[in-house]
């Protein structure tokens, strides 16, 4: 049976990839919000990370409404690693992608994602934690990773999945898809009460 519709507020695959495997059929509405343009870095990771997730709703829900789409329930979300307290979002070129790169090796970071799910003008705000700890990779291989453009568009520069199916020597404590960009323990039983159903959302 198909449920309410459900709204990803965000051009981000690999969300879009979460939401469909748990059985969930999305229609992707990107925010077209810069993450730097609103970042507040004095905020704390988890506040930080929230607002940035309730921005690109409110957004969404914005314009969906000038569309006369108003019974949606919009979901939205960011991500960023956390180099101690200093927040990481995606590398802005190769030089950073690596040298992120290098800085996790051996050195425990963490990653938080903010989530906001707007519906019927009520708003649920939550962040995930997750602990990601990457072993022992030599430079040869992160300069092969970064020449092929694997950490484009990614926060801290990697996907977690698709390295660990790479082999990378990576040890996550947490939710692994919070640091996929969506933590889908909590993610999917929400949408499930809103309405939407492991089926919900139209295309």
């Amino acid at each position: 049976m198909s449920g309410r519709p459900l709204v990803l507020a965000s051009a981000s695959p690999r969300r879009l990839e979460l939401l469909e495997a748990a059985g969930f059929r999305p229609r992707p509405v990107a925010a077209d919000l810069e993450d730097d343009a609103v970042r507040v870095r004095f905020l704390m990771p988890a506040a930080l990370v929230e607002a940035l997730a309730a921005f690109k709703a409110a957004r969404v829900t914005r314009m969906l409404g000038d569309e006369g789409e108003r019974d949606a329930v919009v979901v939205a979300a960011d991500t960023l690693c956390f180099d101690g307290s200093r927040p990481v979002g995606k590398p802005r070129d190769e030089a950073e992608a690596g040298a992120f790169l290098r800085a996790w090796r051996g050195c425990p970071h963490r990653t938080v994602t903010g989530v906001c799910v707007l519906v019927d003008g009520r708003r649920t705000l939550f962040s995930d934690l997750a602990t990601v700890e990457v072993g022992d990779l030599d430079d040869g291989e992160i300069d092969r990773y970064v020449a092929g453009g694997g950490w484009r568009g990614k926060a801290g520069g990697y996907n977690l999945a698709e390295r660990l199916a790479a082999g990378w020597p990576i040890r996550c404590e947490g939710d692994p898809t919070s640091v996929m960009g969506l933590p889908m323990q909590r993610v999917v039983p929400l949408l499930r009460s809103l309405g939407c159903g492991p089926d919900g959302g139209v295309r």
